[in-house]
């Protein structure tokens, strides 16, 4: 269905502008429209959301967007978007969004108490507090530590980071087979798995390490590494993505095969639980659910692969958009999907206890009248 979709106006003119000061420059330019967009979903999505009390996050790099999904008091799908450049590895929760975008990884805080609503609609206002540059190093997926630091994938230098207070990145870890760092993306390491908020499992292409070494082992050079050890936990994967690790099991996407899946404790093999008719990259569990983003296959990266023969198998097309799955079945639950312009979406994150949300990008107009105190004392 097309329809019941709302698309709510962020509209800062409904917070009071009293004893607020108008800048003197020309406004922010309007955003680059992302093309025509046909966005079709289960009847039942919005009834989904509501019923887990969640809503949802998820990027696409294509249109240098973040989305946010949430469900409306009259029981409608509710839909925003954001500008974020490359917006690419998102995680959050009720009070707080991180994402990694082109050049920065930006922290957002939601703004709003308990009872407090934006536009009468709206339980949460993300706003980018901290915008700390990176430069173009390709940051993938995202993690926090238990003390509170970012980790990011630098999937341009091939290794793990934290932000420097002064410099572009401070490498934490690399796979013992990159000799060095360099600018050269040579394994596509791109996954991050976080255990008892620590780095533990990573994600590459392969164990290249020449320049642009993994674009020849797409096939079956995937691997999984167990940081603590360096040891490949397995390979033989196609183009794995996004290791989580969930109620006692280690899961990813092994993405050149369109297959959601877990490794096997005893001999590290993986074992699908679902296939999906799509390039996968984005993971999220919630209340028995993996959410999963699906990418149409991109024209000489992740075409000829073994998704295009499952397809195939299936008389099936491609499609992008998410898809959420029992995992005690594998059966598809619900799910959005979009055609169009957007062919290519990135990650994907669970926002518990969250019903409507917002966030105000970082060069849009809004963000500059949209103002708000800490505790003010008179």
């Amino acid at each position: 269905m097309n329809s019941n979709i709302e698309k709510p106006d962020i509209a800062a003119e409904k917070i009071s502008r009293e004893n607020t000061n108008t800048p003197t420059e020309a406004p922010p330019a309007t955003p680059p429209e992302a093309g025509k967009i046909d966005i079709n979903f289960s009847q039942g999505l919005a009834g989904f959301l509501a019923s887990n009390n969640i809503s949802i996050g998820f990027t696409s790099y294509q249109t240098g967007r973040l989305y946010l999904i949430g469900h409306g008091s009259d029981g409608k799908l509710a839909l925003h978007e954001a500008l974020y450049p490359q917006a690419m590895g998102v995680i959050g929760d009720a009070n707080r969004i991180y994402l990694g975008t082109l050049t920065q990884i930006v922290r957002m805080e939601n703004v709003l108490g308990s009872s407090q609503r934006a536009n009468e609609v709206h339980d949460k206002v993300y706003v980018p507090r901290n915008l700390q540059t990176t430069g173009n190093v390709d940051i993938h997926e995202l993690g926090i530590r238990e003390n509170g630091k970012i980790v990011f994938v630098n999937t341009r230098y091939s290794c793990l980071c934290e932000p420097s207070v002064t410099h572009s990145f401070k490498p934490i870890w690399k796979p013992e087979f990159i000799s060095k760092l360099a600018p050269e993306d040579r394994c596509h390491l791109n996954g991050l798995a976080m255990v008892e908020d620590q780095p533990k499992y990573v994600t590459a292409v392969c164990r290249s390490d020449v320049v642009d070494g993994w674009r020849d082992r797409r096939h079956d050079g995937g691997i999984v590494i167990d940081i603590d050890s360096n040891e490949i936990l397995t390979g033989g994967l196609s183009m794995p993505h996004s290791p989580r690790f969930h109620d006692g099991k280690l899961w990813l996407l092994n993405s050149g095969t369109g297959e959601l899946g877990w490794l096997n404790p005893s001999d590290k093999a993986f074992t699908p639980l679902a296939f999906f008719p799509g390039f996968l990259r984005g993971l999220a569990f919630h209340n028995g659910y993996a959410f999963v983003t699906l990418s149409k296959p991109r024209h000489g990266r992740f075409e000829g692969l073994e998704l295009d023969a499952k397809l195939k198998a299936k008389d099936a097309d491609a499609w992008c958009g998410i898809q959420i799955v029992s995992l005690s079945s594998g059966d598809v639950a619900q799910w959005l999907r979009f055609d169009g312009a957007i062919t290519e979406l990135f990650d994907i994150c669970v926002l518990p206890g969250v019903a409507n949300p917002i966030t105000l990008g970082p060069q849009s107009a809004e963000i500059r009248d949209f103002l708000t105190i800490e505790n003010p004392q008179w």
